[in-house]
Order: C-alpha cells, then sequence, then structure tokens
C-alpha cells in the first residue's frame, strides 16, 4: 500500500517507523555536509575545492529535502530541525560527525585526506544503497524524493570512487594511509549501516529494506573495488563509540552544532 500524504498515514507505529527513518536520513547528510565544507580551501587542488564545494551544496540540499518532510509531518520547523536540536535529539551515525583532523578551520588545520575519502566513499556507497531502496518506499512523497536525489548522487559516487581507487593503488605513503583510514572508518561504519531501534518496523511497513539486505548491498557494491585493490573482503564493520541512531554521540558533535547553530541562535527568525 502507497501513503500518498501524511494524511493518509494508517497507524501511529507506522509514523514513528517514518519519523526515525527522516531523522537518520536528514541528520546523516547535515553533519556529513558540515565536516566537508571545512575543506573549503584546503583540499589537495582548486578543481577539487569547487567539486567538493559542489557535493557538500548537494549533501546540505538533501538534508533540507528530509527536513522538509519532518516539518509536513508535524515534527517542527525546518530550520529548528536542522539547526535548533541538541546532540542527544540527532540520530545521524557517530562516524559522520567525527574531525576531519586536529585543529580546526581557523587554526591550524590539519585535516587528513585519506580518512576523508574513505568515509565519505563508503557512505557515498551505503547512500547510494538506501536512496535505491527508496525509490519503493511505501510513504509516496520519500519515494518521489529519493528519485530526485538519485540523479546528483550519481555523480558524488563516481568523484569519490575515483579518489578511492587512485590512493589505495598508489603504494608507498598512500596506500599506508588509505589502510588507516580504512580501518578507522570501518570500526564505526556499522552506524552508517544500521537502522536503529525501529529498524524492523521499518522493513515490515516497507518503508526500506530490511538491515541485512541493506548491509548486503552495500558490501557487493564495494566488491569489485576493494578485490582489485587487493582490500580484505569483506569488510569487518563495527560501532565501538556509540550508536548515534539512539542519541548517542561525542563531544564532537557539540562543537559542530555550536558553530553550525551560531546565526539560528542569534537569530531563529532567520533563514538558512
Amino acid at each position: 500500500m502507497k501513503v500518498k500524504s501524511p494524511e493518509e498515514i494508517p497507524n501511529g507505529d507506522y509514523k514513528k517507523a517514518l519519523l526515525s527513518l527522516l531523522y537518520q536520513l536528514a541528520d546523516d547528510d547535515f553533519i556529513l555536509a558540515y565536516r566537508g565544507s571545512e575543506w573549503l580551501g584546503l583540499a589537495p587542488h582548486i578543481e577539487e575545492d569547487v567539486a567538493f564545494s559542489s557535493i557538500n551544496q548537494d549533501t546540505m540540499g538533501h538534508a533540507t529535502m528530509f527536513y522538509q518532510l519532518l516539518e509536513k509531518l508535524g515534527e517542527g520547523d525546518q530550520d529548528y530541525l536542522a539547526h535548533g536540536r541538541k546532540a542527544a535529539e540527532r540520530r545521524n551515525a557517530i562516524i559522520l560527525e567525527e574531525v576531519n583532523g586536529t585543529g580546526n578551520y581557523m587554526e591550524e588545520p590539519r585535516y587528513d585526506w585519506a580518512f576523508t575519502v574513505v568515509r565519505h566513499y563508503f557512505y557515498s556507497v551505503a547512500k547510494k544503497v538506501r536512496i535505491d531502496a527508496l525509490k519503493n518506499s511505501s510513504y509516496a512523497p520519500l519515494a518521489a524524493m529519493a528519485i530526485k536525489i538519485n540523479t546528483e548522487l550519481y555523480y558524488h559516487l563516481l568523484h569519490w570512487k575515483t579518489w578511492f581507487i587512485q590512493l589505495v593503488n598508489a603504494g608507498g605513503d598512500a596506500r599506508e594511509r588509505m589502510n588507516k583510514a580504512i580501518e578507522r572508518v570501518l570500526d564505526e561504519f556499522q552506524g552508517v549501516l544500521t537502522l536503529g531501534p525501529l529498524g524492523k518496523e521499518m522493513s515490515l511497513m516497507a518503508l526500506i529494506e530490511g538491515e541485512e539486505s541493506l548491509t548486503k548491498r552495500w558490501e557487493l557494491a564495494l566488491q569489485p573495488v576493494f578485490q582489485t585493490s587487493q582490500l580484505s573482503f569483506p569488510p569487518k564493520v563495527g560501532m565501538k563509540k556509540g550508536n548515534g541512531r539512539s542519541g548517542e554521540h561525542t563531544p564532537a558533535l557539540d562543537t559542530a552544532l555550536s558553530t553550525l547553530s551560531e546565526v539560528y541562535n542569534t537569530n531563529p527568525a532567520a533563514s538558512w
């Protein structure tokens, strides 16, 4: 059964599962777009600076679209959902909130490009898998949104896949740094792949495929690149620092939200 509007939502359980899914989708994109934006002017070369900035704009735009769906479902103003909620209310995966490296954008930023490439590549693959599944979502507005997002996501994935292949196969220091970054990202990447406490309900209500199926498709999408690059397959993922889907986060998220919400907190009526 297709649910075409908020007014047609059949019961409380369906809405709870839908809201949980939308908060995950929105918060993941929101925080990763911010971490990407911190590379402005610091990317390896000017062409990458332009390309990465465009990807971050797209990703923040996707977050906005998900927050708009939440607003239509009665969750509050989209600006508040993006900027006014505390860290404990966020449902993004912890690996996405982690800092790019030491220092900060204004003071001695010593960011790790290998970590950024691996995190964005693995996330882009996972997001593509989710978006493909969402095209068949029982909530029609979400399915329609997934179709719109998919076009831009194709280029994001191609971009990060190219970087990943080039660096991991470069040998020497590049290969060593990529191996360390892969290990670090995989240690927390289960946080991206999980659908949280209501994952089974999401699947039963046909909002999205089940977590096990999505994880398998993520692995299969990575398999050709891993095998040609002589990387261990399948990748072993973990979730050592907590489950962001349950509101568990690190101090890095508080710091990021403080920066992201500075304008909003000064004037909540401002448009972001």
